[in-house]
This record gives C-alpha cells, structure tokens and sequence, in this order.
C-alpha cells in the first residue's frame, strides 16, 4: 500500500492502535501449503510496512503519556510478525494544547524548528521516500482536541502543500453533542472548514454512535446474562470504529498478475484512493459516512460497500444477503467488491456488511456545528483563548461560510438526486 498512516493527538493515536491490532490479526499462513512462509509474509507486510518492516506510521501528540502506551502495545500486538513502530517516529510533546484549536495549530512561538509540525513533517517526509511509490496519507484525529483538531488540520494542509499529487484521508471523530468540552464546536468549526480546503474525503466517526453500538454489542453478552447495564469503555468504541474501517480499508485480497486475469473486475486492492474515487467524485462534497451491520436492516441511497463472510472465507454475493434485496435495483450505482480470496470478517459475527456513504445526512452535523459556534460567537465568548494563539474573529466567519457553502452544495445535490429519482420511478 502506498499510502503513509497518520495519527495525531491523544484519540487519533488510540484508534490507531485499535487499527493495528484488527491489521496484525490479519491471516498470515498461506492457503495452499498452511505454513507461514516468507513469501506469503511479505505480502501481509507489504499493504502497511516498508521493506524493513517497520510500519509506516507516524505517531504524534503534545504529550508523552499515550504515544508511550501506543508505542509499547503496538509492539506487543505485533511482535509476532517482527512488526515495529519506529522510535524516530514517535514524536511527543511535553505539554497538552489545552483543548484549543488554535494552540495546536500555531503552535508555541518560541518552539522554532524544535516545534511538533516541524518533527512530524520530517518524519512523513522520510516514510515518503521510503516508499517506492507514495500515493498519499491517511490521517486520524479528532475534532474537538487541541492537538488532534489543530495540529492535524495543520499536517494536512502541509502534506497538501509539500504532496500535491498524493492523496488525503481524514479519519476524523465527531465529539459528542453534549459535554466534551466547552471549545468543542469553536474546534470542530475550524477543524472541518480546513479538511474541507486540503483533504480528498474525511471519514466521519460519530462518538455517540460508537457507544450506541458499543452499548448494543456488549448488551448481548454478560451483562445481560446476569441481568447488569451494559458499561462501554473508549477502548470499546474505538473497537467499533476499527472494525468499520477494518471492513472498508482492509485488502480484499493481494493483486498478484494471476488474480487480475482471473478477476478482472475487481475494484478494491490495495489502496484506499479507490474509495475515494468511488464516494467522492464532486471536490465540494467529501464528508462520508460509515456503518456496519450483520443482521439489522440498511437504508442507504447510494455508496459502496464490502461484504465478508468469514466461515466461507470468501465475499458474498447478492443472493446471498435478504437485508440488500431492497437495493438490486440500484446495482449500476454502487461499486461492489466482490473476490474469493477475501480477509476474515472485522465484525464480531461472521458475517458484516460495511458501507460507505456520501449523502445529504451530514447537513444535521455541519448546521450543528456551525450554529453553535455562531451562538458563541455573538457571546464573544473563549475568543481571547484563541487570539492569544493567532486565530481572529475573521477566521470564525471564513469557517463558517466554507461550512455553509458545502451545506448548500449537499442541500442542491439532494434534491436534484429526489428529483432524478421521482423521474425514473415515475
């Protein structure tokens, strides 16, 4: 895979390494002869490590604390393969940003060269020319932190500005409505307005989805068997989280010149630039949204998703799926990925249905946001936090119509796609 992974802040580095573990636990023996050659080893390598195999990840926070539990459990979790995070990739602080955008974005005026951003380019900087063919970066971050809001969205307009060809995926974690923090809006405001400017699509993961889902799994095991409330953790949700990504970014299987010529339709190897093209065609519109089902019914009007059956060890099909059958008329619109040799479930059941899509339904969170930070604005109220960091009243205003501008943009596209679809039903 040539692509570079990114993880910024204390909930980006956590959910990075919940995506670590889900990709160690990928098969590593080969199918014919049942041994774990070295070969067949390299090919699991090769979609997230470099020729050395060293993971070609870089690891950033304003403190020391979490990027040395990531460090140490990534380690652990991989050391079976001789899987490894790099020390010179690791890049920590010694103190927080304070929950403020505009700390992690500026940065501290006396760090120089020495700051974060700097250490943190140079580290991608020499994963990109590790790479025999660099494609582009996937970032996870938050966007209601100091570091993970700020200083991702600064990374990402830097590898923009350093990469142009190379390709942007923002994993980005919506904060909860209510009661993260009281800069959560002001943050998630400017966080949104610049992945808008410098990614190519921004994976959206909602924190109050993530525990209704983590809530509902862990419903269905002890704590309802003795009769007990089910308790998620973060460690939970970002459980949830891996696994939906775990469903779209794993490989379905390793391009090989036999594969390609025994299936030649086959639109999802190893890169995850294909969901891009196929989700995010119009630059205006990038915010997707992600979910994953094993039983309960999907409604989705368009997008593209990915199936996997782990006690058949193989896709399935579109006979196979009753929860689908609503969609066979709308085959031609979605990108199916379907290969025989495919990568065992990310679900906790055998059989998942991940699907990726990008549709109007993000207006909710864009209006959300954008009132509230609004409200806060007229109050004047935190503004001096941010104007100590470099971030002026004007910066407000300019997020604020590049989120009204992509509401618009979703608003028109809606109902163009109700009207062309009242036309061809009618």
């Amino acid at each position: 895979m040539s692509a570079v992974w990114l993880h910024v802040g204390q909930c980006g580095n956590q959910l990075g390494l919940e995506w670590w573990r889900w990709v160690s636990e990928r098969p590593s023996k080969d199918s014919k002869s049942g041994r774990e050659s070295v070969k067949h080893l390299n090919t699991c390598r090769y979609p997230f490590c470099s020729s050395d195999g060293s993971l070609a990840a870089v690891c950033v926070d304003s403190e020391p604390k979490v990027l040395r539990r990531t460090q140490k459990l990534t380690c652990t979790a991989l050391c079976g393969r001789a899987w490894s995070l790099r020390e010179s990739n690791i890049i920590a602080g010694q103190g927080g940003r304070g929950s403020n955008w505009a700390y992690g974005y500026h940065g501290a005026p006396a760090e120089g060269e020495s700051s974060l951003l700097s250490r943190a380019m140079e580290s991608v900087r020499r994963e990109v020319e590790r790479k025999d063919c660099y494609c582009g970066t996937v970032l996870f971050h938050s966007l209601s932190g100091g570091t993970g809001a700020g200083l991702g969205a600064r990374l990402c307009e830097e590898i923009r500005e350093q990469y142009p060809a190379g390709h942007i995926l923002s994993v980005s974690v919506v904060p909860h409505h209510h009661g993260e923090s009281p800069l959560q809006h002001y943050n998630s405001l400017l966080s949104l307005a610049a992945l808008q400017r410098s990614a190519d699509g921004v994976l959206l993961f909602h924190n109050d989805e993530a525990l209704s889902q983590a809530l509902t799994l862990q419903g269905r095991g002890l704590a309802r068997a003795h009769g007990l409330p089910p308790q998620a953790s973060l460690a939970a949700m970002n459980s949830c989280m891996a696994s939906c990504l775990a469903g779209l970014l794993l490989p379905v299987c390793s391009l090989t010149t036999t594969s390609l010529s025994l299936y030649s339709g086959l639109s999802l190897g190893l890169e995850p630039w294909e969901l891009l093209r196929s989700v995010c065609p119009l630059p205006a519109a990038k915010f997707l949204h992600t979910g994953q089902a094993c039983s309960s019914s999907i409604n989705v009007s368009a997008g593209c998703f990915l199936m996997r059956d782990i006690q058949k060890s193989s896709t399935l099909g579109w006979n196979e799926i009753k929860i689908l059958s609503h969609m066979e008329d709308m085959q031609a619109l979605i990108s199916l990925w379907l290969y025989p040799r495919d990568e065992p479930s990310p679900s906790l059941s055998s059989r998942s249905l991940t699907v990726c899509s990008n549709h109007s339904s993000v207006e909710d969170l864009l209006q959300r946001v954008g009132q509230r930070a609004q409200d806060m604005l007229r109050a004047r109220a935190y503004l001096h936090w941010y104007q100590r960091y470099g971030c002026e009243p004007h910066d407000f205003l300019q997020a604020l119509d590049t989120l009204s501008a992509v509401t618009r943009e979703y608003s028109a596209g809606g109902e163009q796609g109700g009207e062309a679809d009242a036309e061809w039903r009618g």
